[in-house]
């Protein structure tokens, strides 16, 4: 499996204890990331912003739920670190076992949903990012939500 995926699901434990909420750093980088690519982006209570781009038909999915996605993951300077297209395969897992990031905006999708999530440093890696992820970098995903279960 790997690094990337398998560190979305030992992620849970370690993020979801910290406290703060997001970096003033952070915010400025997506706030200047949104703007520069003229986006029209929500934004969670928790500072997540998000983007529907496809509505989707189906169910939204909740904390608990098991979900099969396809995304890809970027740097907001556009640098790729991870991709389930690029692997040729969807990723499956329970959304209260990853990146809280992940675990708070893919709810926002219905089953067949697609759009983008941009996470401060903070619901994403943080200070402790597996090897070859840059450390406290906020994170956009590109998401297509396949399966609700």
């Amino acid at each position: 499996m790997d690094k990337i995926i398998l560190f979305l699901f030992l992620s849970i434990g370690v993020f979801s204890s910290c406290g703060g909420g997001v970096d003033e750093a952070d915010e400025e980088a997506i706030q200047g990331y949104i703007a520069s690519n003229n986006l029209s982006a929500e934004m969670t209570a928790e500072g997540i912003y998000y983007i529907i781009e496809v509505e989707g038909s189906g169910p939204h999915p909740n904390a608990a739920s098991s979900v099969e996605v396809d995304y890809e993951g970027f740097y907001l300077d556009g640098e790729k670190f991870d991709s389930s297209y690029d692997r040729g395969e969807s990723s499956t897992f329970r959304l209260n076992g990853v990146i809280e990031g992940w675990t708070i905006g893919i709810p926002l999708f219905k089953e067949g949903g697609k759009g983008t999530l941009i996470i401060p440093s903070r619901y994403a890696y943080g200070s402790n990012p597996p090897p070859g992820v840059r450390k406290d970098a906020p994170m956009l995903f590109n998401i297509e939500l396949l399966d609700v279960f």
